[in-house]
């Protein structure tokens, strides 16, 4: 499989390496030369892989044994692979525990750049949740702490560089995931001192580059994209279509690696974070970390493969 040049549809692949996953004896997806593709946080210079790890759905395991085990692989995989950026939140249930878990039990975790979200109104609850997220993950601090779906951010945002000024958060923002909240985004983005923002940006949901993601570079802030597969809307609907033949340009093998690449070539995006609970998935994901990435160019011409198919 490695090094293979013909393009395969995601789930023919999983479907060819799910018995090396299961015994896991995945190869990497390709022989990558590329460099390891990084982005500085403006406000600090921090230099962050531009493929993250997400938990939403996907870490939410519980206790039970095998599927924590599962994560557990999947994490240290993914810092394998060269990863750093794990986010989670209170939203997603036991995904916290579950994360601090596989940490604890893992020996090669020096990479973690930990990122979570305060979600519950007031100042008091949303200090509290973060106090048990810290303790949950088993750190003293998070590298970026943000709040959820902009939920009473004119609350958390003071104790919040209160934290940071204190050493328990590197980083803080707020985040969305509503096309609705794009203006009230603005409207923080504009008006509060912070560091980071993340919200929804892949190739068929694009409203971010008209207004979003320009603020964000004017504004000096990193920008990490949730949903990057639209919730896997995005495979849904290159199902039956090939990669185009020029894919290989860019060094994609599948169509994970395609769309990844898509969003992380514009200049004002840090971080994307796919999530996962699929060790081949993973794989596919992290390859996309490699250079090269795509010019202004092939990225318009990306965009008209994907719509005209």
């Amino acid at each position: 499989m490695v090094g293979m040049k013909i393009p395969m549809q995601r789930r023919v692949f999983l479907r060819g390496l799910a018995g090396l996953a299961a015994a896991g004896l995945l190869p990497l997806a390709r022989a990558q030369t590329g460099e390891i593709l990084t982005r500085a946080i403006p406000s600090t210079g921090f230099r962050l892989p531009v493929i993250g790890l997400g938990s939403w759905l996907t870490f939410d395991v519980g206790a039970h044994p095998a599927r924590r085990a599962n994560v557990r692989g999947i994490i240290g995989a993914f810092f394998e692979r060269g990863g750093a950026m794990i986010d989670s939140s209170p939203m997603y249930l036991t995904a916290q525990a579950v994360i601090g878990a596989a940490l604890a039990e893992l020996d090669n975790d020096g990479a973690l750049f930990s990122a979570t979200k305060v979600w519950i109104p007031g100042r008091g609850p949303g200090a509290w949740q973060m106090e048990s997220a810290l303790e949950s993950w088993g750190l003293d601090h998070f590298d970026l702490l943000y709040v959820h779906n902009l939920l009473d951010w004119d609350a958390h945002l003071p104790w919040m560089r209160e934290w940071q000024a204190e050493g328990r958060a590197r980083h803080i923002g707020v985040t969305t995931s509503h096309g609705r909240r794009h203006g009230e985004l603005l409207d923080v983005m504009a008006r509060e001192k912070m560091d980071c923002v993340q919200f929804t940006y892949n190739i068929a949901h694009r409203e971010a580059e008209r207004r979003l993601l320009p603020a964000a570079a004017e504004r000096g802030l990193g920008v990490v994209i949730n949903r990057p597969f639209d919730g896997g809307g995005l495979f849904r609907r290159v199902r039956a279509q090939p990669l185009p033949p020029w894919a290989g340009e860019i060094a994609c093998e599948n169509w994970a690696q395609f769309f990844l690449k898509f969003i992380v070539s514009h200049p004002a995006v840090s971080c994307a974070i796919p999530a996962t609970s699929n060790i081949a998935h993973l794989h596919e994901n992290m390859a996309a970390l490699h250079a090269p990435l795509p010019d202004a160019a092939m990225r318009r011409e990306m965009i008209r493969y994907f719509e005209d198919g």
